[in-house]
């Protein structure tokens, strides 16, 4: 698997072939064909109040030639992107993820939306086998309960209760096509990418929890 590309404020995973890629990202989301996955830092200053931030995301992507890319946004710093790597009855997965909790919130419950950024949770993960739509759907949440339960295991806590995500986490699942029909928690894929998502996740809570953002969170 190819290496992770670091150019301020971009982040790049190169994929190393075209494949189906599923998310909800700001840039193609659903279920699309790519090769790569982007982050792009922001800062308050490049988002100003009444901005259209899909048609600047647009345009920033364009100016770069990389439109066909899946791209998150986040304000958490991307320089701190932690990795993990698991290999299960030879199913192999990658978890890419950085993470800011500045925007955290207790599922089920809303607070009012942050106003010192927009850190949030954007993981990438990439599989060797090749999955069913069914399966890249169920993939799909395995990740997210893998990134919910890193949360968890942290003790980290708002009023409102534990925090389980924020309010603009992010998950872009990539594999191959293939006839892999299920992929939970019974399953070597299930396990593979759930530990590679939890370990990844877990790295950069105690990332988050060290910097500045954190603290400025903490006493915002």
């Amino acid at each position: 698997m190819s290496a992770l590309r670091h150019d301020h404020p971009w982040l790049t995973l190169d994929l190393g072939a075209e494949m189906p890629v599923l998310s909800w990202a700001v840039n193609r989301p659903g279920l699309v064909r790519a090769r790569r996955i982007l982050w792009r830092e922001v800062r308050n200053a490049d988002l100003p109040e009444g901005l259209d931030v899909e048609a600047w995301l647009t345009r920033e992507l364009a100016a770069r030639g990389t439109s066909d890319a899946v791209c998150f946004l986040t304000s958490c710093n991307i320089a701190q992107v932690c990795e993990a790597h698991t290999e299960v009855a030879g199913i192999r997965a990658r978890a890419v993820a950085t993470v800011g909790l500045s925007n955290a919130e207790s599922v089920g419950t809303r607070l009012p939306p942050a106003s010192h950024g927009w850190g949030t949770i954007n993981i990438a993960v990439q599989l060797s086998e090749g999955l069913t739509e069914g399966a890249r759907i169920e993939a799909l949440s395995i990740a997210t309960q893998a990134r919910t339960a890193a949360l968890m295991q942290s003790g980290l806590c708002l009023s409102t209760g534990p925090v389980t995500g924020t309010g603009t986490d992010c998950v872009a699942l990539a594999a191959p096509e293939g006839a892999t029909r299920y992929a939970g928690l019974h399953t070597a894929l299930g396990e593979a990418l759930g530990r590679a998502v939890r370990d990844a996740v877990t790295r950069g809570i105690a990332l988050w929890q060290s910097s500045d953002a954190a603290r400025e969170a903490r006493h915002g």
